[in-house]
């Protein structure tokens, strides 16, 4: 099984706002590597500094989302699947900052370490703290690195519960 967790973090209420991704890519069941970068969004307000304490000045230099992009998307290459923690939210924001951009987003299934904490140990709420401090997998909350790592290691041990299939 090859996969890449993914997770951003976004500056406004727009799904192109972008200002944080990191992608954690697992081959059979072990991280390989794993990538985090910070990203200029489209616009200089920041509605949700106070969740992921990124704010303009800290991104106001970083490339913007295609370069960003270019350098990281190599993770996806060859994996199965993209993974995240409700990852409606994350597909959404990945393609339309890639329509944004004019760039075609990867085209590859997404699953969601929602569903999988659910199917597999009956979770809820499912919110990633919550689900992390019942599994206990390490967790600094809205640190996107931090939430990709930990999407990537609800994936592997749901897919050893058998009742979750990541084929």
């Amino acid at each position: 099984m090859k996969f890449t967790a993914i997770d951003f973090e976004t500056a406004d209420y727009y799904r192109d706002s972008a200002c944080s991704v990191a992608l954690v890519r697992v081959e059979d069941g072990d991280v390989v590597d794993e990538v985090h970068r910070l990203i200029r969004p489209p616009r200089s307000g920041f509605v949700f500094t106070r969740i992921h304490g990124i704010d303009w000045p800290m991104v106001r230099d970083e490339p913007g989302f295609s370069s960003v992009w270019e350098d990281v998307r190599a993770l996806t290459d060859g994996v199965e699947f993209l993974a995240a923690h409700n990852a409606t939210f994350d597909h959404g924001v990945l393609r339309a900052c890639c329509e944004a951009n004019g760039m075609a987003a990867p085209d590859l299934p997404w699953r969601c370490s929602v569903e999988v904490a659910r199917t597999c140990w009956g979770i809820y709420p499912t919110k990633l703290n919550l689900v992390c401090a019942q599994l206990g997998i390490p967790l600094q909350h809205h640190d996107a690195l931090s939430d990709a790592r930990a999407c990537a290691r609800i994936m592997v041990e749901g897919g050893k519960t058998g009742k979750q299939s990541m084929e």
